[in-house]
C-alpha cells in the first residue's frame, strides 16, 4: 500500500508560480511511475505530467514550458513546479503513483490540494 499527501496548492494570481509537492509513504525507488493529475469542476481528470522511475517525463501540451515534474528519492517527494499559472490551470491536482510487478500492478491516488488562479 502507498499513501501520497499532496501539499502546496493555494491562491495565486495569473503569472504567478506555486510549486505541488507530494510525499509518499514508501521509497520512490520502489514506485515504477509518478504523476499529477488535476480536475477542473464540470471536467474530467486529465493528465498534467508524468515521470518515470528511469526520469523520463510527458506533460500535457497545455503545460509544456511552463510546468515541471522532478522528484527528491531522498525524501520520497514528487513536485511539480508551475509558472505562469493562468485562470485555465484552476483545479484540485492528484499526486498519482503506480507499482507495477510481474503479478500486479496497482495505482494510488492522493487526496488533492486545490489550486486557484484568479486576480
Amino acid at each position: 500500500q502507498v499513501q501520497l499527501v499532496e501539499s502546496g496548492g493555494g491562491l495565486v494570481q495569473p503569472g504567478g508560480s506555486l510549486r505541488l509537492s507530494c510525499v509518499a509513504s514508501v521509497s520512490i525507488f520502489s514506485i515504477n511511475a509518478m504523476g499529477w493529475y488535476r480536475q477542473a469542476p464540470g471536467k474530467q481528470r486529465e493528465l498534467v505530467a508524468a515521470i518515470t522511475s528511469a526520469g523520463d517525463t510527458n506533460y500535457a501540451d497545455s503545460v509544456k514550458g511552463r510546468f515541471t515534474i522532478s522528484t527528491d528519492n531522498a525524501k520520497n517527494t514528487l513536485y511539480l513546479q508551475m509558472n505562469n499559472l493562468t485562470p485555465e490551470d484552476t483545479a484540485v491536482y492528484y499526486c498519482n503513483a503506480t507499482v507495477a510487478r510481474s503479478s500486479f500492478k496497482n495505482t494510488y491516488w492522493g487526496r488533492g490540494t486545490q489550486v486557484t488562479v484568479s486576480s
